[in-house]
Order: structure tokens, then sequence, then C-alpha cells
């Protein structure tokens, strides 16, 4: 399938449902599913577009989507200040500012545990804007 190539006249959200629909397999439907658990917990997130990749902001960059060949990389940009209480971060553990979330096909996600993260993000984000 053919991807986006970030035309000026569409939307972040636009690009973002184009960069889902042009992964016709696991990792298409876990973006698709972590963007949904996003814009639940946190209604107000702004979606953009950056770097050729997803990202929701809210008083910052909450996190952005990245997809490989053998993963979805969700990158918190002030991860290392987001309490983790159930471990979900498992990359990017020994930066000084950022963690992340790598998922592979199969691995199922803690819903619960990634809205609360979600949350966390964005009150670090708040308190330091």
């Amino acid at each position: 399938m053919k991807q986006s190539t970030g035309n000026q006249d569409e939307s972040p959200s636009q690009l973002i449902d184009a960069k889902i629909k042009s992964l016709d397999d696991w990792r298409g439907k876990t973006l698709a599913k972590v963007r949904a658990l996003i814009k639940q917990v946190e209604p107000a997130v702004v979606e953009e577009w950056k770097w050729n990749i997803p990202v929701w902001s809210q008083s910052g960059i909450v996190c952005t989507g990245e997809t490989y060949k053998a993963k979805v990389k969700l990158t918190f940009a002030r991860g290392a200040s987001v309490i983790d209480p159930t471990g979900l971060f498992n990359s990017s553990l020994d930066g000084k500012v950022r963690r992340a979330i790598d998922l592979g096909e199969g691995d199922v996600l803690d819903e619960a545990a990634f809205k609360a993260l979600i949350r966390a993000a964005v009150a670090v984000n708040k308190a330091k804007s």
C-alpha cells in the first residue's frame, strides 16, 4: 500500500490514519490500539506528525509511535520522570530523559497500566510547563 507522503493539505490525524492503513499487519492494529487508548484517557491530546511519525502531545510531547519491522516503539519524551509501577517501560531504560515501550507481534499491552502511564506523562508535562 502506498504510504502518505505528508501532503501539506493533510492534517496530522489524517497522516496517522494513512500510516495505520499502510501497515496492514499486527503493527497497524497495535498502533491503532495505542492511539485509541491515548485518546480515550486524554481526550484533549493533540495529534501531531513530526519526524515522519505519529506524535501525541499535551503541554509537550507525551509519546511518539514509531513502527519497525519487528516492533512498535512508544517513546515517552519525559519518560525518565514518569513513575512506572508496573514496569511497562522496557526500552531506553538508561536514558536520562526518555523511556520507551517496545511491543512485538503477539505482545499484550496492559491497558490499565498504559492508561495510567499516559496520565502520569501528561501530569509530568503540565508540571514542567
